[in-house]
């Protein structure tokens, strides 16, 4: 169906009429006379008469026709009734460049496991209201919940480690999400936590933050990431480490234990997954029926016309004069 956003805006179009000069009378003592031109005034001001002005109206009013915001709105598309309300917590410390994690047969850090295995947990969750935070320093809420998705994986793929400190707020990041779930009413309120350390910065102690969290009916799952064993090559030769060794797997486990959720240890992306059979285990929770309708611009026609338009009156302009300048010229030679 074709719409107008703004159509109150065609009430300008007698504007350029309204404010049009008045004519000012001719004073040929004023003029620079030309020699060998007696009539120069008379083909100048022809010219600029006889194509130009219903050129410039036509112009003007495509102009109009972009500004007032012509669309198409399509039929009108139901969004699933039924889905879950999840907010997303991901570690951005500085432990989280540690490349110990592999990918497709590629080893990489572990923010990039996440991005990899969150993003497609992200175009799964159809009908579900996503929302996501970003946390190290201290915490900050980067997307509401919505049923966007794109947009959320968007801001999950844009994020860079360091971006917002070095360091591990899990509680703050806990007690963050709890205010945004109390701003939503029926609702599974559930968090997933994802980090590869210890709680070390913020302003509240992540159990404080899970007793409130209880209190309200949020659900806690934590997902500690890192693998346990890492070679590394130096002077002696291979020697293998643990680079998870400042995860505190217990701290996460008594986290998700005091909110009824569940822990998962991810070493690996295969690990990582396990997340999702657990997610969709939740019953998903009715919500009221709402519709949109997809709505494509179409401003860009008429503003195309109008160019067009603008380039022939130009063309016009620099072809007709010296033509008629010239042809006076030698009519009065003769």
């Amino acid at each position: 169906m074709f719409s107008i956003a703004w159509p109150w805006l065609l009430l300008l179009m007698p504007l350029p009429w309204l404010l049009k000069p008045k004519r000012v009378s001719k004073n040929n003592g004023g003029h620079l006379q030309l020699p060998g031109i007696a009539n120069a005034d008379q083909v100048i001001s022809s010219h600029a008469d006889k194509p130009s002005r219903k050129l410039y109206w036509l112009m003007w009013a495509c102009l109009l026709c972009a500004l007032v915001r012509p669309q198409w709105l399509g039929e009108p598309i139901e969004l699933p009734s039924e889905g879950r309300d999840l907010m997303l917590a991901v570690d951005l410390s500085g432990s989280m460049q540690i490349e110990d994690m592999v990918v497709e047969g590629k080893t990489v850090d572990r923010l990039t496991l996440i991005k990899h295995v969150i993003g497609d947990f992200i175009e799964r969750r159809n009908g579900d209201r996503l929302g996501l935070i970003l946390f190290a320093d201290h915490a900050y809420l980067q997307a509401p919940l919505t049923q966007d998705r794109r947009s959320v994986a968007k801001f999950l793929a844009d994020s860079q480690i360091g971006l917002v400190g070095k360091q591990t707020a899990i509680g703050e990041s806990i007690a963050l999400a709890v205010r945004r779930f109390d701003n939503v009413n029926d609702s599974n309120r559930v968090l997933i936590l994802l980090t590869d350390g210890s709680n070390n910065a913020g302003n509240i102690e992540p159990e404080v933050a899970a007793r409130i969290a209880a209190e309200r009916n949020v659900t806690i799952y934590t997902v500690g990431v890192g693998a346990e064993i890492l070679e590394r090559r130096s002077i002696f030769g291979t020697e293998k480490v643990n680079p998870s060794a400042d995860l505190d797997e217990a701290q996460l486990q008594q986290l998700a234990e005091m909110t009824n959720g569940h822990y998962f240890r991810a070493r690996n992306s295969e690990e990582l997954e396990e997340i999702y059979q657990k997610i969709d285990e939740l019953e998903p929770v009715s919500r009221d029926q709402l519709t949109y309708r997809p709505q494509s611009e179409l401003f860009y026609w008429p503003l195309l016309l109008a160019l067009l338009i603008s380039l022939s009156i130009s063309l016009r302009s620099q072809m007709n004069l010296p033509k008629n300048l010239t042809s006076a010229f030698y009519k009065e030679d003769k």
